[in-house]
């Protein structure tokens, strides 16, 4: 990773370099903020270490104006000072400054809050990594639309409603309702595996082809599941792996593919579930309208204790205004209607089965 060091004292830069470079971070030096402002044009640092006080551009301002500008990756921003007192704690906040180092620094403190700007960091290209994997699964069926923002946007409502209730106030908490947030996207993306001519077909699958396209849970499952063994502190991966293999399990225990019942589902499976099939009903696609909610609704409800967790459904009617407003906020542009297609080819029941 590369990171900006800005120092108009040529010893102090020169210490910095090299603890920085020690510690195996590509370094680059400028000697004041205006000429770290043009490296940062030049160079793609998400870390910038910077000396305060300065002539030309001090630290501040630069952080004021990496702060103003719009370039779609978060800088990670630590300010050197030798000033004390919360006052210069809160003028430098809100600057833009992320952590700050008491000059003359200590290299094992340094060390630390580079972890820490580090890790910040990490985690905005993890996000980003995640979007785009479930966008590119998603890009192989055209009909789609907004499906994945709506999807996470739904889970995270249903997760912040269930956080209420007394069962699951110890089980969700804010973390819980981040991964899911986050790993939602990824919940088809095992459908990379599933055949052309099946996942694209506009009308109602043959008995055989609804069991093809049933084994996008396991090809998705099992990806995730590879990938949390390589990385088994990642918990996020733990939380994606459930939900893309348990998103078609049912209550009742007849879901796919494990047949599993109850709570042996895992809590985000059981959420998904209920945020998938109510953006499938209310979504147009080639072979049916979209339903309005009333009509959607009735049939989730009707789910209850049998396709879908009853308390999950119960938070889904505390909060359906808020599935109303996100579903208005996030509809997909109108495409020309192919009248080659019947609107008829699957009934309510078959999609909230697919």
């Amino acid at each position: 990773m590369q990171v900006l060091v800005v120092d108009d004292d040529a010893t102090s830069a020169m210490m910095l370099e090299g603890v920085l470079s020690n510690l195996g971070y590509s370094v680059v030096v400028a000697t004041d903020g205006q000429d770290a402002w043009e490296k940062l044009r030049e160079c793609d640092c998400r870390i910038v270490v910077s000396d305060w006080e300065m002539p030309h551009m001090d630290g501040l301002e630069l952080c004021r104006r990496i702060r103003s500008r719009d370039t779609g990756s978060y800088v990670y921003v630590i300010l050197l000072t030798s000033r004390s007192g919360s006052e210069n704690l809160v003028e430098g906040l809100r600057a833009g400054a992320d952590d700050f180092v008491t000059k003359p620094f200590d290299a094992a403190e340094l060390r630390v809050r580079m972890y820490v700007g580090e890790r910040i960091v990490s985690m905005e290209s993890r996000d980003v990594v995640i979007f785009t994997l479930a966008k590119l699964a998603e890009s192989r069926d055209p009909d789609t639309g907004s499906h994945l923002e709506r999807v996470r946007e739904y889970v995270r409502t249903l997760g912040e409603q269930l956080s209420s209730h007394e069962k699951y106030r110890e089980e969700i908490d804010p973390d819980f309702i981040r991964m899911m947030y986050l790993t939602s996207p990824l919940h088809d993306i095992g459908k990379v595996g599933i055949p052309d001519d099946v996942l694209l077909k506009p009308g109602r699958l043959t008995k055989d082809e609804f069991e093809c396209m049933k084994a996008h849970t396991v090809i998705g499952g099992k990806t995730l599941d590879a990938a949390l063994r390589a990385h088994p502190n990642a918990a996020y991966l733990r939380v994606a792996r459930d939900i893309a293999w348990t998103h078609h399990e049912r209550w009742d225990g007849t879901g796919y593919p494990c047949g599993l019942a109850g709570e042996e589902i895992p809590l985000c499976g059981r959420i998904m579930a209920v945020a998938d099939v109510y953006d499938a009903l209310t979504t147009k696609r080639v072979y049916k309208e979209a339903m309005p909610h009333s009509e959607a609704r009735e049939i989730v409800v009707s789910g209850s204790g049998s396709q879908f967790d009853p308390t999950v459904i119960d938070a889904f009617l505390e909060c359906e205004d808020d599935f109303i407003r996100i579903r208005e906020s996030l509809q997909d542009a109108p495409e020309p209607v192919d009248e080659a297609q019947s609107p008829d080819t699957q009934t309510p029941a078959a999609i909230a089965a697919d």
